[in-house]
């Protein structure tokens, strides 16, 4: 094909540029051959003209399509060269985010610098099994495919990690190692794996330290050997190094630091343990300072050396050893601290009692005078004399860092070697993986020894990748029958015959070093004589004479010669390590033995980059006198043993090569810089690899891809139906040259470029059939759309006229109406004017009429108002006048009767004085006195009188005086009155002037208020209008609000509703995690006990032969057995065969690491279970207190008494109709049997007397049982009733005539029969109190666990809550408060049902009663036969009753429970009985034994079978645990004995659905609820391993029918795949396509309707199916990139489609088998729909809701057109969606978990088979049973 067919108008291809290295343009016109320029548009819209080399010629590259674009593999790119690979590896790490590309058989890792979910467990159990071309490129499928070409080939693997310090190594193949320790496991319980992942931590820290391009930079090389068995599980491991860079023990560079291990030791310095190390900050000791730089950003060293130590323990390094590793590594930094003095030019000194050399010295062990001479001193010796000279103080200095540097290497070699040793395996390794973490080319300004032999490794590294990827290109051809011509490719042996050959550089380096008097400069003349101008490769530079030039296979180096010499020699002075060896400490001289066992085999010491070889350290024997030095082997002969025997060790295994890239030099997350990148790959050989697979066939097609995918390109005639002779043709016809293309046997390969031609090809037919496509849908578009606008256009004109026809018809009725409107308008108008006139007028003359009415009025007013004013003003006057002239009168009468008065007095007073002097001259007259004296005695009595008279007037008087003073007083008012009226009168003319005033203004004021009234008036109204609108307004407002309201209310109630139904969902979400928590335990119980079987096997296959007679129980048997029994008696019984095994079990040998593990996990339970004895007792306590209290209430234990006497009434009863049975009985045998068969020597006779005697010993026990129990009831009622004596008399002396009663032995046969009863009575009832002891035990114990965790879960919401915000709070709350509800509601339901259950057990107890005292009845009054007796005379007294028909019942003897299980277990063929037979008859047939068992009233019997029952099923299941029928057999046959349990328990929720016959065959003797619960657990591991078996058969089918195979035909095209499906590492077993699944379903189906499944458990076992499906397939579509396509969408949707159509023809719908591939489902929509504007992110973020954020931005990054009419997801239009789903609260995982199992549930499914009607065949071997 010529160039011009390719570089046309629009071509785009790569130029040159000094900055992005490469760019793109457009090429504007044609090329035709002899253009010298090429005239380009850039993307950055320049256009430029690009001359081409007048020498070569070379026209620019070209660029891939973009359908090519971000390939996973870059030999699949069409061109291949140095542009098109960088830009594809920009492509996916810049806008995809994936950091891994194949190149070949390369795998090329860019470091991301950030934390990537990828390397989860998830991610590692879908790699594990996968080919590795199915999936996208991870280090995982690189150690994917090692393993497997390990465990197919039967050859050594090894994984070639190599990169720049700060590509990303170390982490590399730490991931490769942690998945050959997930997917591999080991081989022991020792934990293999876990030490080879410990060994990281460990080696990290003692080799890696910060770089300014790594902050965990690896400064030493490792191979770690990872040894598998012969079954390919990890045994152990064994660790190889390289070129330790010593020289960091001493110098660090800016912004660098030393080994990590420093740090760490000082940031622990303040733990207990460090202090006699006496250590601080680093920024105190020399050694770790110069780099500035002590701490790294998001590191703490604290935590760091606790995973350290952590690593140590676990890799058996004791507590010892770690103390004086610390202990070394201390005395190192406190070395550097150690300086020195100058005395003169030429020696030094230490200063007295310098504090860090005597820290040195504690810590080391030494004597402090001795370290310190010869740190300032050597020893010189001759052949005659030995000299000890001084030495200057950089000497000392320099001696001082060599001694430091050589103390870390001896260290560092201690340390692996105790980590292979940890490492080591007793076990033969059969094979081993080989990780190589190693140094890549490294070139820097300056560049020394380490740079030459890192570089130099890698020179041989080149070189063997260089022969690998020839070899397999070569394999390639060979495998096809193709022709092939010898590839030209680069290869650097010359160079490395450089190097390493005879008079090479090293042997030179070597040579210079045995001179006494050798330098760098002589070395350098000696280099530049012997190799300048006869080797090309080597150069010397033009101004320099002291450094050399060597062309490697990356570039060009320059390397100065200066200190090659000292670090090839690596001196340290022998003095030293002698004062070393001398130590105490016994940890520092193992370090410095004679290094003849050497601990690693490619080991060497240089002081800067060291092997780590031993090299002998004592002088040759030969020659004693000699100086002696530690290393007699130079550094580059180590170093080249080393690689020469590391080469030999790669070119043994198989390589697997992983190149990894640093993408820029500042760390910055997803950041790429294409120099630097271009760089690393000219240097790690990728391009390399791409120029080899350019050279040949770099294309390769199957003949079936290349049909897929350009089948556009063939006509109808040219489809063959070979489509190998198809695809030959028609390459014939597109590419005429034969040699762009050969021919294989199952594939096509290309020349370069050809399918980029293919490509245009295909695309330029796609683009004419889309025209022509385009043209005839566009022609039928406007022709529809013509006739579509011909009929709108008609359609409109017909409305149109009909509008304005109406319109017309509209203006007529309006202007008529107008003119009677008018009409009556005008007449309105006119009428209403004059009534407005007419009103004016009438208020006019209101208004004049009623002012002049009110005028009159109001002067008629005043005057009437100024008559009554002058009428009260005269009267007032005439009566002040009056009352004026009545107060003279009478005081002139007062005057006048006082006078008189007084002259009256006057003579009386006169009368007196002259009867005194009659007295005085008449003395001597007595007579007469006595005359006088009776005539004074009249007078007395007159006088008497008057006074009485005088004081009637006195009081008369002065009534008169009062009366007068009163109307003195009275007229004194009037006065007064009329004064006042007189003012008053003045002050109301006054005020009615005042009035007038007021009037008149009131009046005007009324005028202005009937005005402001008007106008308010007016107002009003208007305001009421305004008002009444606004009212309007706020009652439609209302309404709205209303109808707004009832909205926001259903919205509530509906918001409410859905709260309710998400809180149930969660609910139930916590419920089935509650569940699956619960079936992980079982799973995890059933694997630990598959485990103990396994391990008991092999012990018992380690055990010599067994003693002769010795019967070994069955493990199984006896550890199920001693699980799964309830009582004390069963643990009895089993511990015989426990006992048995013990001697065998002591033989066989511990795993210590096991028993440690196992004895701290006792310890752990054992502190558990003193704490819960605590609490029991606690409780105890608290159990009995209220006990005591309970039994102070005299009424609750009086009805227990009455109860206790209830049934002993039942028993004595009993015992009376036993002893009226016995008296028939001996009457019978009396009368009507024969004399020889009562006769005392008879059998019959000396039978029934022995059983009599016997029966007499044991009653006498009884008896005093008895008597003991009743006086105990007796005591107990008198203590409780203590006023019933009389009672009480009364019962003892009943119960002494009873005993005393009992004297004959036929009553005496009687109550020990009743007695027997009353035992067991006594029994079970003592059973049902300890049961309820041990229930309320256990109770309390979970209450006091769940008080517990509720004040724990209070005190963190409460926490919580407190930092939350005030509505987050309330929030928060409410959801608290419902689920304090929920778990209240809870906790009563379950008291409730437990409460349910005792009523259910006391009416059981009830039933066995009746049940008893019925069959008593009926005993009594049965007659017995006498012919059955004389026909039998030998068992005269065990007479059988005729029982009551118990039928539904199989009788079996206990010698035959074997047999039983044997036939209908162990040896029962599922198929057959499934289809023979009615479904689940084993499990009826189980269930009928147990029931004649339990009505034995067997325990030992039901329990034997129950417990061999389920050790069988476990047994089958163990042997035919792969088999799905089996397995699903048992599970339906284990549930339906679960069911049979329960629906003939005789509770009542079980029984719902019973017949009456059923309800009869109920157990009546046993409570089989713990079996119940043992079956139930049975089941679910059942159903857990049928999951397993399922996911077993379907994974294979899974991803090759939903994904690959192409259900809709021609749908997909396929894309070029490049190299990757170089190795299949399983042969390939056809392929499976949507079918297969869908038949392997129905399989599924059918065997487990079959089988007779409950429908509910088939359900789901559906959904987890779907499950299954759904996850694989959306696992394994997030893992490839040429999945992600819009017609592979297309095709997961139809066949998720083909699915749901099985669910609905199966009518499973409502399984939830369809929720289950939701995610899926969205996967494809994603892959559908539009991926461009805002609105479209919106869709897809409301749409997908079942995927995480991560699962949605790894579908659009993975989103790969497969035609170029597809357009790439755009970079914004990612960030757009992340910025959507920012706040969405969702799981980081990317991938599914496909190993997760819901948790199963089994629903109570009664059977309605009649037990009684159940035949068992013949075919099942158990004619041992019969029928009850």
């Amino acid at each position: 094909m010529a160039a011009s067919e390719l570089y046309t108008k629009f071509a785009r291809v790569w130029i040159p540029d000094p900055e992005e290295v490469w760019k793109s343009a457009e090429l504007l016109k044609d090329y035709k051959p002899g253009d010298k320029v090429l005239l380009l548009h850039l993307e950055e819209g320049e256009d430029l003209e690009y001359r081409l080399d007048p020498k070569t010629k070379e026209l620019p590259h070209l660029r891939n399509p973009d359908i090519l674009v971000g390939e996973n593999d870059l030999t699949a790119l069409s061109y291949l060269h140095e542009p098109a690979v960088l830009h594809n590896l920009r492509v996916r790490f810049i806008d995809s985010k994936l950091i891994y590309t194949y190149c070949g058989i390369v795998l090329v890792a860019i470091n991301p610098y950030e934390q990537l979910p990828i390397y989860g467990e998830d991610i590692i159990n879908a790699y594990s099994g996968q080919n590795m071309g199915d999936m996208d490129p991870h280090i995982f499928a690189v150690a994917e495919e090692a393993y497997k070409q390990m465990a197919r080939d039967e050859r050594n693997q090894s994984i070639i990690v190599s990169g720049e310090s700060g590509a990303g190594k170390t982490v590399s193949a730490k991931y490769a190692m942690r998945y050959f320790a997930t997917v591999s496991g080991s081989a022991s319980e020792a934990n293999v794996e876990e030490k080879v992942l410990a060994s990281n931590p460990i080696m990290e820290s003692i080799g890696n330290a910060k770089t300014t391009r790594n902050d965990n930079s690896s400064r030493f090389g490792k191979y770690i050997e990872i040894g598998f068995d012969k079954r390919y599980r990890i045994i152990g491991a064994n660790m190889r190094t390289y070129l330790l860079e010593k020289s960091r023990v001493v110098f660090q560079a800016e912004e660098e630091r030393n080994y990590h291990i420093f740090y760490q030791l000082c940031a622990s310095a303040k733990l207990p343990e460090f202090k006699m190390l006496r250590l601080g900050n680093a920024n105190n000791f020399h050694y770790t300072k110069q780099g500035g730089s002590p701490v790294i950003e998001g590191i703490d060293d604290a935590k760091e050396m606790a995973h350290t130590r952590q690593a140590c323990t676990l890799l058996g390094i004791s507590e010892s050893y770690q103390m004086g590793i610390f202990r070394i590594l201390a005395g190192i930094l406190h070395l550097g601290n150690v300086g020195f003095t100058s005395r003169d030019s030429d020696s030094c000194t230490i200063p007295p009692k310098h504090e860090p050399l005597s820290i040195f010295c504690d810590l080391m062990g030494v004597g402090y005078e001795e370290m310190c001479h010869w740190l300032c001193h050597r020893k010189l010796a001759t052949a005659t004399e030995t000299y000890i000279k001084p030495i200057s103080k950089l000497q000392a200095t320099n001696a001082r860092d060599a001694l430091a540097k050589h103390i870390y290497a001896k260290l560092f070699n201690w340390i692996v070697d105790h980590v292979n040793q940890a490492l080591h395996s007793a076990v033969k390794q059969h094979s081993f993986i080989g990780v190589l973490d190693i140094y890549g080319f490294e070139t820097f300004e300056i560049n020394s020894f380490e740079q030459f032999c890192i570089n130099y490794a890698n020179e041989k590294l080149q070189q063997q990748f260089n022969l690998h990827v020839f070899k397999l290109e070569q394999e390639e051809y060979m495998k096809e029958q193709i022709p092939w011509t010898l590839i030209d490719f680069y290869d650097n042996q010359p160079c490395i015959n450089l190097i390493e050959s005879k008079l090479g550089i090293l042997d030179l380096l070597d040579e210079e070093c045995r001179m006494p008097k050798g330098t760098d400069d002589t070395w350098a003349q000696k280099l530049y004589n012997t190799h300048l101008n006869k080797c090309a490769l080597f150069e010397k530079p033009r101004l320099s004479n002291k450094a050399f030039i060597i062309q490697h296979f990356a570039d060009k180096v320059e390397y100065q010669c200066e200190g090659f010499l000292e670090k090839n020699k690596d001196t340290v002075f022998e003095e030293q390590i002698k004062v070393l060896k001398s130590s105490k400490f016994k940890m520092l001289p193992e370090l410095f033995q004679d290094d003849e066992k050497t601990i690693s085999p490619t080991s060497a010491t240089s002081s800067g980059r060291t092997p780590l070889t031993r090299i002998p350290a004592k002088p040759t024997k030969g020659r004693p006198g000699q100086t002696a030095k530690e290393h007699k082997k130079t550094v580059g002969h180590q170093f080249r043993n080393s690689l020469h025997l590391l080469m030999e060790t790669l070119n043994a295994t198989t390589p697997h090569y992983v190149r990894c890239i640093k993408p820029n030099d500042f760390k910055f997350p997803f950041t790429f810089d294409e120099k630097r990148a271009v760089q690393q790959l000219r240097a790690c050989g990728v391009l390399e690899t791409i120029r080899i697979s350019a050279a040949g066939f770099p294309s390769r097609w199957t003949y079936q891809e290349f049909f897929s995918r350009y089948r556009v390109l063939m006509k109808q005639k040219d489809v063959l139906s070979d489509k190998k002779q198809t695809c030959k043709n028609v390459l014939e016809k597109l590419i005429s040259d034969k040699d762009k293309y050969q021919f294989g046997k199952t594939k096509i390969f290309f020349r370069a470029g050809q399918v980029a031609y293919l490509e245009k090809l295909r695309a330029d037919k796609l683009r004419a059939a889309c025209i022509r496509i385009q043209k005839t849908i566009r022609g039928w578009l406007l022709r529809k759309k013509y006739l579509r606008m011909r009929k709108a256009a008609i359609t409109v004109q017909r409305y149109v006229r009909g509008y304005q026809a109406r319109c017309y018809a509209k203006f007529l009725r309006r202007t008529k109406a107008a003119t009677i409107i008018q009409k009556y308008w005008r007449m309105y108008v006119v009428h209403r004017k004059y009534k407005i006139k007419r009103a004016a007028t009438i208020v006019l003359q209101s208004y004049l009429r009623g002012y002049l009415a009110r005028n009159r009025y109001r002067k008629i007013r005043c005057e009437h108002k100024a008559v009554i004013i002058q009428k009260w003003v005269r009267g007032w006057l005439a009566r002040t006048y009056y009352k004026r002239s009545m107060h003279a009168i009478i005081y002139l009468q007062c005057c006048f009767r006082r006078m008189m008065a007084k002259r009256e007095l006057k003579k009386l007073k006169i009368e007196a004085r002259s009867v005194e002097r009659y007295k005085k001259l008449h003395i001597g007259m007595e007579n007469k006195i006595m005359q006088l004296q009776r005539k004074v005695d009249e007078q007395n009595k007159d006088y008497k009188c008057l006074m009485e008279k005088l004081t009637n007037l006195e009081g008369i008087y002065n009534s008169e005086t009062e009366k007068l003073r009163s109307d003195l007083e009275r007229l004194q008012l009037s006065e007064e009155e009329a004064k006042v009226a007189t003012g008053r009168v003045l002050s109301l003319q006054e005020e009615v002037a005042k009035l007038r005033k007021d009037l008149e203004q009131t009046q005007s004021e009324k005028k202005s208020i009937e005005e402001r009234a008007d106008r308010y008036k007016q107002e009003t109204e208007q305001v009421v209008s305004i008002l009444k609108e606004e009212n309007t307004l706020l009652k439609q407002e209302k309404d709205t609000l209303n109808h707004l309201i009832v909205e926001q209310a259903k919205e509530m109630t509906e918001t409410m509703e859905k709260k309710l139904v998400e809180e149930t969902k969660q609910l139930e979400l916590d419920l089935n995690d509650e569940r699956l928590r619960y079936q992980n335990l079982l799973n995890e119980f059933s694997r630990l006990e598959e485990r103990y079987d396994d391990l008991k096997e092999e012990m018992t296959l380690m055990v010599n032969v067994p003693k002769p007679g010795h019967k070994r129980t069955d493990s199984t048997h006896s550890s199920n057995e001693s699980e799964y029994t309830f009582s004390s008696e069963i643990a009895e019984t089993e511990d015989i065969p426990l006992r048995t095994e013990e001697p065998s079990e002591k033989k066989v040998p511990l795993d210590m690491s096991l028993f440690l593990k196992l004895q701290k996990r006792v310890t752990e339970l054992e502190q558990e279970k003193q704490v819960m004895q605590d609490e029991l007792d606690r409780k105890e306590e608290q159990v009995l207190r209220s006990k005591a209290k309970e039994e102070e209430r005299p009424q609750i234990r009086g009805a227990e008494l009455e109860y206790e006497s209830l049934k002993r009434q039942e028993l004595e009863s009993e015992n009376k109709k036993l002893k009226n049975e016995l008296n028939e009985l001996r009457k019978a045998l009396s009368e009507k049997s024969a004399p020889e068969v009562t006769a005392p020597g008879a059998p019959a006779y000396r039978v029934l007397m022995e059983q009599l005697t016997s029966v007499s010993e044991e009653l006498d026990v009884r008896k005093e049982e008895v008597l003991i129990l009743r006086s105990q009831l007796v005591s107990q009622k008198e203590a409780i009733q203590p006023k019933d004596d009389k009672n009480t008399m009364t019962d003892s002396t009943v119960l002494l005539e009873d005993v005393q009663k009992m004297k004959d032995k036929g009553e005496i046969a009687q109550a020990y029969i009743g007695l027997k009863e009353t035992n067991r009575l006594l029994e079970s009832q003592l059973q049902s109190q300890k049961r309820s002891h041990e229930n309320e035990a256990e109770a309390l114990r979970g209450e006091i666990q769940s008080l517990k965790e509720e004040n724990n879960r209070q005190q963190q919401l409460l926490a919580q809550n407190l930092q939350l915000p005030p509505e987050a709070r309330i929030e928060a709350s409410l959801q608290h408060e419902i689920t304090r509800l929920t778990n209240e509601n809870l906790d009563l339901m379950e008291q409730l049902e437990k409460q349910d259950k005792t009523v259910r057990k006391l009416k059981k107890q009830l039933k066995v009663f009746a049940k008893k005292i019925g069959e008593l009845e009926v005993g009594q009054m049965e007659n017995i036969s006498p012919g059955q007796i004389i026909d039998e005379p030998i068992r005269p007294v065990n007479i059988p009753r005729k029982e009551k028909d118990f039928q539904g019942m199989l009788e079996y003897k206990k010698e035959d429970e074997q047999k039983l299980v044997k036939n209908l277990i162990l040896e029962l063929k599922p198929r057959g009985v499934a289809v023979n037979l009615i479904p689940g008859l084993p499990a009826y047939i189980l269930f009928m034994c147990v029931r004649h068992a339990d009505y034995l009233n067997d325990d030992q019997k039901v329990r034997s079978l129950l417990t061999s029952t389920i050790n069988s099923i476990k047994k089958v299941l163990k042997k035919r645990g792969d088999d799905f029928e089996a397995v699903s057999f048992w599970l339906s046959n284990t549930c339906r004995f679960l069911h049979c349990l329960k629906q003939y328990s005789g509770e009542e929720g079980f029984m719902k659905h019973n017949t009456s016959r059923q309800n009869e065959h109920c157990l009546t003797n046993f409570d089989l609820a713990e079996y119940r619960q043992v079956l139930s657990d049975l089941a679910i591991q059942i159903y857990q391993q049928l999951v397993r078996v399922l996911e077993n058969i379907l994974q294979p089918m899974i991803v090759s029918g939903m994904l690959e195979h192409e259900t809709i035909q021609g749908v997909s095209g396929v894309k070029p795949t490049g190299l990757r499906k170089r190795t299949s590492s399983i042969a390939d077993e056809g392929t499976y396509t949507l079918d297969s699944i869908l038949r392997q379903l129905n399989s599924f189906h059918s065997v487990m309707c079959q089988h007779g499944m409950d429908p509910e458990l088939i359900k789901q076992v559906v959904k987890q199916m779907f499950y299954i499906v759904g996850a694989i397939t959306l696992n394994n579509l997030l893992l490839r990139k040429d999945m992600c396509s819009w017609s592979k969408g297309m095709q997961i949707r139809y066949n998720v489609s083909q699915l749901e159509e099985w669910l609905r023809d199966k009518n499973l719908m409502n399984s939830g088998a369809k929720e289950t591939l939701e995610p899926l489902i969205q996967a494809a929509q994603l892959l559908q729909v539009k991926k461009k504007t805002d609105d479209d992110a919106e869709a897809i973020c409301s749409m997908c809701n079942a995927l995480t954020t991560a699962q949605i931005v790894k579908v659009l990054n993975l989103y790969t057109p497969v035609n170029e009419f597809e357009e790439r997801v755009s970079v914004s239009f990612i960030r757009t969606i992340q910025m959507r789903l920012r706040d969405r609260k969702d799981s980081p995982q990317l991938l599914m978990d496909a190993k997760h199992i819901f948790p199963v549930t089994f629903p109570f499914n009664p059977s309605s088979l009649a037990l009684e009607t159940i035949q068992i065949p013949a075919s099942l071997g158990l004619g041992f049973i019969s029928r009850v």
